[in-house]
Parts: structure tokens; C-alpha cells; sequence
């Protein structure tokens, strides 16, 4: 019953739970801007590098061979490519994402705070004292 109990305490810290949250955003997240690269950005850039779509790019090293029945072994850089530019995507979003939270929980750098009155009072005392001599 004790590890029971220990792992409902782990499970149920604010910490796991968050944590699992993000995760899940995340991967929606990642979801959204895979579909934002591959249907929004790289349909322009293909069409300015003359129609090449950059996830059918790859190097052949040994051609499909049907009669065999042996797959082809490629190298696919094109599909590299696309997961860099997502990366740099998602990479900037949450840059962009922390620095508006940032902004927005920075506390103001605190003001000079004024002396309090018996310090102001005791300092007027020295003073007339200073002069007095």
C-alpha cells in the first residue's frame, strides 16, 4: 500500500501534471506546424526553385529492382530538409512564445524606496545639531 500511496503523490504533483500538458500541446503543436510547413511554406519555395518538391528529394543508392523483389535504398534528403525548416519553425515560435511571457511577467525594477520618517526626523536632528556647534 505504501508505493501505491507514494506513486499517487508523484503522479499528482503540480509538476507531472504540467509537464504532461505540455507534452500533449506539444504534440498537437507539432502537428499544426508540420501541416504549416509542408502545405503553406514549402508549396512557394517549390514553386520558386522551379516546381521541386523538397520531400520527394532523394539520393539512389541502389535502384528498386520489382523482379527481386528488393526495395530501394535511398538517402532522403528532401525530407530532411522539411523537418530542419519545421524545427526552425517550432524554434522560433516558442523564442517568440517565452519572450512575450517574459515581457509580460517581468516585474518593474523597484522604485528608490523614500527614508522612512524617523530616519528623515533623525537626520534633521544631526543636522541642526552640526550647525549648532
Amino acid at each position: 500500500m505504501g508505493m501505491l500511496k507514494e506513486f499517487k503523490e508523484f503522479a499528482m504533483r503540480g509538476n507531472v501534471i504540467d509537464l504532461a500538458v505540455g507534452v500533449v500541446i506539444g504534440a498537437a503543436f507539432g502537428k499544426v506546424v508540420s501541416s504549416l510547413v509542408d502545405q503553406i511554406i514549402m508549396p512557394p519555395i517549390g514553386l520558386a526553385t522551379g516546381g521541386v518538391d523538397f520531400s520527394s528529394l532523394k539520393w539512389v543508392l541502389k535502384p528498386a529492382d520489382p523482379a527481386n523483389k528488393v526495395a530501394e535504398v535511398a538517402i532522403q534528403y528532401g525530407a530532411f530538409i522539411n523537418t530542419i525548416i519545421t524545427f526552425l519553425i517550432i524554434a522560433l515560435a516558442i523564442f517568440l512564445m517565452v519572450k512575450v511571457i517574459n515581457k509580460i511577467t517581468r516585474k518593474p525594477a523597484p522604485e528608490a524606496a523614500a527614508p522612512a520618517a524617523d530616519v528623515v526626523l533623525l537626520t534633521e536632528i544631526r543636522d541642526l545639531l552640526r550647525n549648532r556647534a
